[in-house]
Formats: C-alpha cells, sequence, structure tokens
C-alpha cells in the first residue's frame, strides 16, 4: 500500500491524520487475515507551499521542511498505531524523478519550455478515467505563472524551473529547478513497490489533480496501470457560520491541530471518533463527535474493569465474526464498533466476568487494545471503608446514611455503584 502523506510547511491538523490512521489500521487488519503488508507514506519535503511559508517566516525551505518532518512523526507517534514501514522524502529522490521526467520526454507525453516541463494531458486517452471528470472542464490548479509555455492549459508541471527567492533547486537537463508535486509520488511509490502494487490511498480531495495525474503519469511511462485500487478517505468537516459543513483546511483556515486535539482528548478518544466513521465518508468534527468518541472509550474501559481470563464463550463468537466480517467487507469500522458494544453489552447482561481475548483481538485490529490494560486505578482504602459502610446503611434501610456516605465518596473523587456482587468504585 501507498497513502499519500503531508507536505510539510505547517504543524498537520486532524484531518491531515485521517488518512494515517485509516491506512494504518487497515495494516493491522490485513495482517491480522493473514497478509503480509507493507506500508509505504511519503513526505512531501519539496513543494511550492514550503517555498511559500518559509519565505514568510523568513527562513531557509529545508530548514522549515526538517523542523515541520519532525512535528509531524512526533504527532503522529503520538496516536499510538505504529509507523508505516517506509517513509521516503521527496528530497531523497530528486535524481530519480528526472530520470523519469525524461522518460515522458523520450515517449512524447512530456515536453520541455522554457525551463519547465510539462506533461501532455491530451497524449493520455485514458486521462480522466480515475475521476471521471470532462477533459475540457478540468482545472488543474496551477498557478498562472507559467501558463503561457504551456501548449494545452491541461497541461500540468512536471519539472518547475527556479524562480527568484526560491532556496533549493536541483540541476536538470532542461535547467535548474525542482520537481513538480504530481511526479514526486510516482516516482517513490514505484521505487518502493514497483508498477502494478495492490493498494494506493490518500484523501479524496487528491483524486484530482494529484491522483489523476500519478496514474497518467505511469500508464504513459510504463505502459501500466501504477496501481490496481485506489482508495479514498472522506474530509473532515467543520461546521461553518452557515451551518453547512466545510472541509478542515489551512487554507480555508478552520483547522484544530493534531497535537492539541491529543493534547484535549486524548489519543484513545480520537482513535475511537475516527472509527466511529466510514473512512470514505465525510466526518463531523466538533465537541459532539468527540463527546461520543469519549464516551465510547469510558463504556470499553469499564467493561474492561470487569474482564477476566483469556476465552470468551462459544455463545459470543458470532459477535467476533461479526466484527471482521464488517472489516472485511469495504472495511466498515463503524458496523465493526457496532460488534464491540453488543459484546459489551452481553458481557454486561450477563453480570459475572467473561473472558477478554475476544475483545482484545477486536479493539487490537483497530490500535485500542491498550483500553484494556488502561483501567482504572484501585481505590484508597479509605474510600472502600467509606463504600462499605454504605452497602451495610442500605441493608439496614438507613437511605439517609448512605446517601450522606455516596457523597463523601464523591467528594474524594469517587463514584460508587451497585452491582450483583455488592459495589464497585470509579473514579469520577
Amino acid at each position: 500500500m501507498y497513502a499519500c502523506g503531508p507536505t510539510v510547511y505547517a504543524r498537520i491538523h486532524v484531518g491531515n491524520a485521517r488518512p494515517y490512521v485509516v491506512f494504518l489500521q487497515l495494516k493491522r487488519f490485513l495482517e491480522h487475515e493473514g497478509y503480509a503488508t507493507t506500508l509505504v507514506v511519503n513526505i512531501t519535503d519539496v513543494n511550492d507551499k514550503i517555498y511559500t511559508a518559509a519565505d514568510a517566516a523568513g527562513r531557509a525551505s529545508a530548514e522549515l521542511a526538517m523542523e515541520m518532518t519532525e512535528y509531524y512523526r512526533a504527532d503522529t507517534d503520538a496516536l499510538g498505531l505504529g509507523r508505516p514501514d517506509f517513509e521516503p522524502l521527496a528530497s531523497e529522490y530528486v535524481d530519480s524523478m528526472i530520470a523519469y521526467i525524461a522518460r515522458l520526454i523520450e515517449t512524447g507525453c512530456a515536453y520541455a519550455a522554457g525551463g519547465d516541463v510539462f506533461f501532455r494531458v491530451r497524449g493520455d486517452p485514458d486521462y480522466g478515467s480515475l475521476s471521471r471528470r470532462v477533459l475540457d472542464e478540468m482545472d488543474q490548479g496551477e498557478d498562472v505563472e507559467g501558463a503561457e509555455r504551456k501548449e494545452d492549459p491541461l497541461d500540468f508541471a512536471l519539472w518547475k524551473g527556479h524562480k527568484p527567492g526560491e532556496d533549493t533547486s536541483w540541476d536538470a537537463p532542461w535547467g535548474r529547478g525542482r520537481p513538480g508535486w504530481h511526479i514526486e509520488c510516482s516516482v517513490m511509490a514505484e521505487d518502493l513497490l514497483g508498477v502494478g502494487f495492490d493498494i494506493h490511498g490518500g484523501g479524496l480531495d487528491l483524486v484530482f489533480p494529484h491522483h489523476e495525474n500519478e496514474a497518467a503519469q505511469t500508464r504513459c511511462a510504463r505502459g501500466a496501470e501504477l496501481t490496481r485500487v485506489w482508495v479514498h478517505n472522506g474530509m473532515l468537516q467543520v461546521a461553518s457560520p452557515t451551518g453547512a459543513g466545510e472541509k478542515m483546511a489551512k487554507s480555508v483556515g478552520n483547522i484544530a491541530t493534531l497535537h492539541e486535539v491529543l493534547a484535549e482528548q486524548g489519543r484513545d478518544t480520537v482513535i475511537m471518533y475516527f472509527c466511529g466513521g466510514h473512512y470514505r465518508q465525510p466526518i463531523a468534527f466538533g465537541p459532539g463527535p468527540l463527546e461520543q468518541a469519549a464516551a465510547n472509550v469510558a463504556r470499553v474501559r469499564e467493561a474492561a474493569r470487569r474482564l477476566v481470563g483469556s476465552d470468551s464463550p462459544p455463545d459470543m463468537a458470532p459477535l467476533r465474526e461479526r466484527f471482521f466480517a464488517a472489516l472485511a467487507d469495504d472495511f466498515n469500522t463503524p458496523q465493526a464498533l457496532a460488534a464491540v458494544f453488543e459484546w459489551i453489552r452481553e458481557a454486561n447482561r450477563r453480570q459475572a466476568p467473561v473472558g477478554s481475548g475476544d475483545l482484545r483481538e477486536m479493539l487490537g485490529v483497530l490500535g485500542l487494545e491498550n483500553l484494556l490494560e488502561d483501567v482504572a486505578p484501585a481505590a484508597p482504602t479509605e474510600v472502600v471503608e467509606l463504600a462499605s459502610r454504605r452497602q451495610h446503611a442500605r441493608k439496614d434501610g438507613d437511605f439517609a446514611q448512605a446517601d450522606r456516605l455516596r457523597e463523601e465518596i464523591a467528594r474524594r473523587g469517587w463514584q460508587v455503584r451497585d452491582v450483583a456482587e455488592g459495589f464497585e468504585l470509579v473514579p469520577r
């Protein structure tokens, strides 16, 4: 699998984290099912946005990119899902990109013009097959600068000639400059996975032009498709002043940085939040969805306090099967979570400890297995004594005293709950 990673010109926001979570979880599931899985997530450290951000900050672009790369790694480390098998930097593959562009020029699919190199979009008869757009209605979204050098407005840049103020560039046969965004991913993906690898992923906003252009480059240079399957995750949506949801994006200015959300909510809530929406669909971001995710985390942790042993009763096995069937059907994490919570409801209905093996296996695929370990600490002895006195007061019918003891327990930071076995104490 190859998934498009971040362009490192600023700290990533929580929307940038969605593909990271989706494809790390998908890797876990595929490995659970017996597939040897290699995941590549690139880091784009050569890009127009980096030059612009570095210039605004009065810094060297390579220095800014290196700093933001380290932040990206630290922020995604905090998600606790592990790391991809390979995380190539675009700057390390420029020589290979130059060779790839030369190949496209040789085939007639690209042309040099005034220090730039452009891809001939109309030279690929299958162009547009991924995004299903009408060719003449496409807009590559590139800067107006350089447009006069294109043979056709549809053509996109493979190489961009050096411009004043850009502090990083490389020599190439057609002039000094740096690679375009789209050629970077084609080269890194092919170098690490070959042509025709299984899954190429990324955000839905990358279908056009980025992934459309990647696919076209490979068809024209190699005569084959880059990947067998394209997988795209939906965007995070934030309520706008009009009430409608709009994509979380730095350009819109409605971002919530990942490290801040993790600090406020905790990694378990963030992972549970992402699991609550099907990866292909947009997902609402705000206090409500995060509160629901936190409540779901609490339900699992509370169940974990009563789980012992390693094996579940045989009659709970269908819920485990339903969980994995949901993931096998287009990686439907909401349906998989529904099976988890039905499993927990059944465990609660039995009012007795049940084995935790199946639950641990299911949660492990989603990266939430630590919920079975990160359970509440034991209550202090004095709080246990108060709860015991309250239980006796209830048995004696002294409910006023029982209420006073409950309030005292609450003042000490604990909640007492009546269960079949007597009582349990949970931190407030």
